[in-house]
């Protein structure tokens, strides 16, 4: 049966509409499977999107009997497609298929408890993972120690060890006791508990499916890492692709830091000498605290200081490492010796990273190196020395790309109109190698559109009268008037975000004194809680920041109005995105546009999108932030934002709210 034919069959049976877009982009998957070239698909919302890839993708799995890997940025996305939306295709398409698919979630190592750990490690009895200030606190202690006796009942019940089954959870110090990491795991064959392990089991549950559905974070592990976990496979499907890049940076950036050397160290103590702990312990201390009088920010040149103190690190990390006996075949303290090499492998090899990535001329470097402060509500905060890969565009390139045949999907995609910046983020555009062992097979860019009538579903006002934004963040008295005045005409209903929690909080206490409608801020309460709370009153605002751009799906009248601060360019600090954009006009090119601009063209997108999420929505975007109507770069933004029907006249957006508000008001009376 053809892959139309499948779609439709499962669309009657799910009780869902025809859609021109989700035919078109279903057809466009199965064709990039049949021929090896990558798809890069926009879908608006409303398409209807993971049918659209899931279709064509059992179709191809039971045909090919190799399975496809579906992975995505969110749990949420992940859990949906496994407990609902897979189940409910397949039985949908019970009679067109030739036998009923197979469907596995795999996630990492680590998002899974340890059975060894729990029974031979150091679990809570040896809290190393604690930060150093709570290992005195009773309050601390208790609450870790009730933590990991629950977690050890748990093991003995639960089916799949999976951190997201737990309900409720458990914070990240507690669940590090029960859980390893792929480097510290001993191995299946050595571990007494293999036959057991619930990771494995996992893997075994994925090795045997027709579709895998991942993370974007251990796609990246399998891509760029020497550990294959994920199934052999040369079908892969990304969807929200448009996170892709910085999962896959984040996979490959790695730090220093007070905490995690203190962790390796006591790890250490344990399995070497006292002499080489205490070297360890020394180079530790001497390493941290030239961390504390360094300068935060991005690093170009390394002073001979601080370079002497890494060398000393490494050397001191690996002479431990290479102490550590990991093959002896001891149970009893085979996790503790694992658990301590990982960590000074981690050690070793982060330090020769930085140290490596000075060598080369600045315009021939590939990671970039910078050094954070981050305030935690501890007194002196929290320093670290990261380096992160200045693009992951060849890796990605070279390794997922060139083993895969890959769709790529996204609501949002097309950054300026265009495709091209978010495929060469990807790696996918660019030379050609004529040096591939196969040919490079291309790829298309197909933007399906969306089933929605944006000119006449919503209104993009842009407050061109405003004065520009401030350096501060926060919001001038102008612009607090008009979104009291905004706000007021939607009576509630409206979504804030924000380019900080700064003008988030600080916007939120100037209108909970000037407005009548209820105002919650992200940071009130858990994010979920407060999204829940905004959907429940249709009279509710909610202000936040970067989760609630992207991560906000509430649709009907208690969504009306989006604000939008101010263009959400990065900071100017940012230390890995200047250095790409220094990397980019070094070769020529304009390195705003292609880093700053792009990345603020992909928010608003992601920001403008929460408005509509079904096709009876109406409402409001409002940006005031008068560079978007007034600014060179002011088109490339608005040509990445769905075409909303757009205008600069405060009166009349005012006055469409206050209808839209009126005909809300007067539908709930009937």
């Amino acid at each position: 049966m053809e892959v139309t034919e499948l779609l439709a069959t499962a669309v009657a049976a799910l009780g869902g509409a025809t859609r021109d877009g989700q035919i078109e982009m279903a057809e466009a998957v199965a064709r990039a499977f049949a021929t090896g070239e990558h798809l890069a698909v926009q879908a608006g919302t409303g398409t209807g999107k993971s049918l659209a890839y899931l279709v064509p993708a059992i179709a191809h799995s039971l045909d090919d009997n190799r399975p496809v890997v579906v992975s995505t940025a969110t749990i949420a996305l992940q859990r949906q497609l496994v407990d609902r939306d897979l189940p409910r295709l397949a039985d949908s398409l019970s009679g067109a298929l030739p036998r009923r698919p197979v469907f596995a979630l795999l996630k990492g190592r680590g998002n899974y408890l340890c059975l060894n750990k729990i029974h031979n490690g150091s679990t809570a009895s040896e809290p190393e993972d604690v930060p150093q200030e709570e290992l005195f606190s009773p309050m601390a202690a208790s609450a870790l120690g009730r933590d990991v006796a629950r977690l050890t009942e748990w093991s003995d019940t639960t089916d799949t060890g999976d951190r997201d089954d737990l309900k409720p959870g458990v914070p990240d110090r507690s669940w590090a006791q029960v859980s390893v990491s792929s480097r510290e795991c001993i191995g299946v064959s050595r571990c007494p508990f293999g036959t057991d392990c619930f990771s494995e089991r996992a893997r075994g549950r994925a090795a045997e499916a027709d579709v895998v559905v991942t993370n974007h974070a251990l796609l990246a592990i399998d891509a760029i890492g020497d550990l294959n976990v994920l199934p052999e496979h040369e079908m892969l499907v990304v969807d929200e692709a448009h996170e892709l890049v910085d999962r896959v940076t984040s996979v490959a950036t790695a730090e220093l830091s007070p905490t995690s050397l203190g962790v390796a160290h006591r790890r250490a103590a344990r399995v070497v000498s006292a002499e080489l702990a205490q070297r360890l312990e020394a180079a530790i201390a001497t390493f941290t605290s030239a961390l504390f009088d360094a300068r935060h920010g991005r690093i170009d040149v390394l002073d001979d200081e601080l370079a002497s103190y890494l060398t000393v690190l490494r050397d001191s990390a690996h002479a431990a490492r290479t102490a550590v006996d990991t093959a002896r075949n001891d149970p009893k303290t085979a996790t503790a010796r694992s658990e301590a090499a990982s960590a000074l492998s981690d050690v070793a090899d982060t330090s020769s990273r930085i140290l490596d990535s000075f060598v080369p001329a600045i315009p021939d470097r590939t990671d970039v190196v910078w050094l954070e402060h981050i305030e935690d509500g501890r007194s002196a905060g929290r320093t670290i020395l990261r380096v992160a890969p200045l693009s992951v565009a060849g890796l990605l390139r070279s390794r997922l790309f060139g083993h895969s045949t890959a769709v790529l999907t996204s609501a949002t995609l097309t950054i300026g109109g265009s495709f091209d910046a978010m495929a060469s983020a990807w790696g996918l555009a660019g030379p050609r190698d004529d040096t591939a062992a196969a040919p490079d097979p291309g790829w298309r860019g197909l933007d399906v559109g969306s089933p929605f009538d944006h000119a006449k579903a919503g209104i993009l006002y842009v407050a061109a009268h405003l004065p520009p934004p401030g350096r501060d963040g926060t919001g001038s008295a102008e612009q607090l008037d008009e979104i009291a005045a905004l706000i007021e005409a939607a009576d509630g209903r409206t979504l804030g975000l924000f380019s900080s929690m700064r003008a988030a909080k600080a916007t939120a206490e100037v209108m909970r004194e000037r407005i009548d409608t209820p105002v919650l801020c992200q940071g009130d309460d858990t994010t979920s809680a407060l999204v829940q709370r905004f959907a429940d009153d249709e009279q509710t605002s909610l202000f936040g920041t970067l989760s609630l751009w992207q991560g906000v799906d509430v649709p009907g009248p208690s969504l009306s109005l989006v604000l939008i601060d101010r263009i959400p360019f990065p900071r100017p600090d940012d230390p890995l995105l200047t250095a790409r954009q220094r990397a980019i006009a070094a070769r020529g090119g304009n390195g705003f546009m292609a880093v700053a601009a792009s990345h603020a063209a992909l928010l608003l997108a992601q920001g403008a999108g929460r408005l509509l999420r079904r096709v009876e929505d109406r409402g409001v975007v409002a940006v005031l932030d008068s560079r978007m109507a007034t600014a060179r770069y002011s088109g490339f933004l608005r040509a990445s934002l769905p075409p909303y029907w757009a205008t600069t006249d405060g009166a009349a957006v005012r006055a469409a709210l206050r209808r839209l508000c009126d005909t809300e008001d007067s539908r709930v009376a009937r």
